[in-house]
């Protein structure tokens, strides 16, 4: 953007009692666990403190001490003045040589001018001196005095703010609405609303079709006498061009044909940057491929159409990993999985993992196992579908009931748009359970039919939108003939307020019934429980129920749980979440809610890069008789 002037100017989870935690968050969240560091990484990533090799990293180095003076009352500004000036921000960093800070200082204001430009502030004035002297009368090679950290003092007037006067549309912009892209005459004229109001236009031709729409002009006369400024916008919308040829480059193991067909870009289709963006976004959540770029060509074919190239690169096609948690009831766990990403040179997945809980436990029987094998295959038969094959062991010993159970399944998933996902599944589980009805042996035939519209902004960190899910699953228990279905259905929603999301209100329902059979009937991990870190915190795991004459937990036929939290950011990284559960588990198919529970505590969110660590504490705000006190758990990513 080019600004000229009328006048001069310068310018995991504890489970029952709350004892069980993953390790590696725990240490997340305790500095006593660090013992004498000065800084914690967590996968390469310094999450707080100094690392004391960043001074011995930098050549000759030398300390300066910054402060930053600006004669505003608007405490917006002025934050956003200490936010965008590295000279403060990096304070405790030496910088390398003498000539050094000077660098920085001049590259500091630039930062400034640019900060105050884009709050309207096109006569403001930054000015700043190193050990007394202003950057501009220092020589080419200063020389400091060392024997102190070096003063650096940064001064800023920021000026009037500066409204648009007028606004010009050029070219294919013409005949727009100023007022659409935040210029009406009278608004405040910041530069990063210029910038985008230009952008905004050369996307929605492009969005019309035109690939080549592009920027000619972009000038802003700042009138100091007025305190206004004239803005000139024209762009170039080019012809209406479809998707031309696609090549793939850069693959090694992944056959381009499909690179090409599971991007859903095909020539002689309509071209819209957001199909470009949507096709990427495909490919990267694939998994197999470090990175994704969609080059377009600078000029059309001869046949009309823009030719493109898709560009990846790809990462480690086998991995493994393994872990361990710890709980004074339960004993200590292992975990382990194995996986490839691209077994047949269509990004087929393979993992195969197993878990063992309990140890330490005196019966060897009440061990928790579990193994399995999952196969998918991205774009199977078309290419928004998916097929799943897996086959999963385990054992499951909860308070309620000790099940051990084989179940196999195959299923297809089908994207219906960018929100919508279908799939359908068959299933077949042989269970063996002990519980509240004795020693009974099930083997049920399943077809699970699952529905999902997923419009949240983000998948690990929502601050707009909404999740929704309906689930069908009819099944026949072939042991006792018995026929009986599961119906449930859930949402959640999230909702910001102010500029920031500094505060994010997050809510969810959910519900299921069962119908047919009696509760002895089905199996016990196909009744409805409560209760632990996915429903009512504070609450034991699978802690409420309904319970027969001998207080035993039979499972029921219908649930309904709630929970609404209040995410509340204190600084970039930290945020805390009050929150409160709810939730009743039926005996019959239809709730009663003759006996709601309900959990309420607090949360610590630490953002990362690969989402928020999360640590609650909760307590049962009416707790069973020498039932669970409280429930700590912790885990990455927001609790729903």
């Amino acid at each position: 953007m080019h600004i000229r002037g009328k006048t001069p100017k310068s310018g995991f989870a504890y489970r029952r009692a709350g004892t069980m935690m993953v390790i590696a968050a725990t240490a997340a969240f305790s500095p006593v666990l660090t013992g004498e560091a000065h800084a914690f990484k967590l996968f390469g990533i310094t999450i707080f403190g100094e690392d004391e090799n960043d001074s011995e990293q930098v050549p000759d180095p030398v300390r300066y001490d910054a402060n930053l003076t600006t004669n505003t009352a608007d405490p917006d500004l002025k934050e956003a003045l200490e936010n965008s000036s590295r000279l403060i921000g990096d304070e405790e960093r030496p910088v390398s040589g003498d000539l050094g800070i000077v660098v920085k200082a001049r590259d500091d204001r630039d930062r400034l001018i640019a900060a105050l430009y884009e709050n309207a502030r096109y006569g403001g004035v930054v000015t700043i001196t190193i050990d007394g002297k202003n950057i501009d009368d220092l020589p080419p090679n200063p020389t400091f005095d060392r024997s102190r950290s070096v003063p650096v003092q940064v001064a800023i007037e920021p000026g009037p703010v500066f409204r648009v006067k007028e606004v010009q549309f050029g070219g294919d912009a013409a005949s727009r609405n100023p007022a659409d892209y935040d210029l009406a005459p009278g608004e405040v004229a910041g530069s990063l609303t210029i910038i985008k109001a230009g952008d905004k236009i050369v996307e929605q031709l492009k969005s019309e079709g035109r690939p080549l729409a592009k920027l000619t002009t972009r000038q802003v006369v700042a009138d100091h006498r007025t305190k206004t400024v004239d803005i000139v916008i024209a762009t170039e919308g080019g012809p209406v061009a479809p998707i031309g040829n696609i090549g793939v480059t850069g693959q090694k193991a992944v056959k381009p044909g499909f690179i090409q067909r599971y991007s859903r870009l095909e020539k002689g289709g309509a071209y819209s940057p957001e199909a470009l963006k949507k096709a990427g976004e495909r490919l990267r959540a694939l998994g197999v491929f470090s990175s994704v770029t969609i080059h377009e060509a600078d000029s059309l074919a001869a046949d009309g159409t823009l030719p493109m190239t898709i560009e990846v690169s790809e990462g480690k096609q086998r991995y493994f990993g393994v872990g361990a948690n710890y709980s004074t009831i339960d004993g200590m766990g292992v975990q382990g999985y194995w996986g490839h990403r691209n077994l047949f040179g269509e990004a087929e997945s393979l993992r195969i993992e197993g878990t063992v809980g309990r140890l330490g436990e005196n019966d060897i029987g009440n061990l928790d196992y579990s193994t399995g094998i999952l196969f998918t295959k991205p774009g199977a038969f078309f290419p928004a579908a998916t097929l799943k094959a897996g086959i999963l062991a385990k054992t499951e010993n909860p308070d309620a009931y000790n099940a051990s159970l084989i179940t196999a399944s195959l299923g297809l998933s089908y994207e219906l748009t960018d929100q919508d996902t279908a799939s359908a599944s068959t299933e077949i589980s042989y269970e063996k359970d002990d519980d509240a009805f004795g020693d009974n042996e099930y083997l049920t035939f399943a077809l699970p039919l699952t529905y999902e519209r997923d419009a949240r902004d983000n998948k690990l960190n929502p601050t707009e939108g909404y999740r929704a899910t309906l689930a069908a699953t009819p099944s026949y228990e072939m042991f006792g003939s018995t026929i009986f279905s599961s119906f449930e259905g859930s949402i959640t929603g999230y909702q910001s307020i102010g500029a920031e999301d500094n505060v994010v209100f997050a809510g969810k329902v959910a519900a299921g019934l069962l119908i047919g059979g009696e509760l002895p009937d089905i199996p016990a991990t196909r009744r409805f429980f409560a209760g632990g870190g996915g429903s009512v915190r504070g609450y034991g795991y699978q802690e409420i129920s309904p319970y027969n004459a001998e207080d035993e937990a039979t499972g029921g036929k219908s649930y309904v749980t709630a929970s609404l939290e209040a995410r509340v950011r204190i600084t970039e990284t930290i945020g805390i979440v009050p929150f409160i559960d709810v939730g009743t588990v039926g005996s019959e198919e239809f709730p009663d809610f003759s006996d709601i529970r309900a959990g309420a505590g607090i949360g610590i969110r630490y953002a990362t890069p690969f989402g928020p660590l999360r640590l609650d504490f909760a307590v049962p705000l009416n707790k069973y008789e020498n039932g669970t006190s409280y429930g700590i758990y912790a885990g990455i990513g927001q609790s729903f």
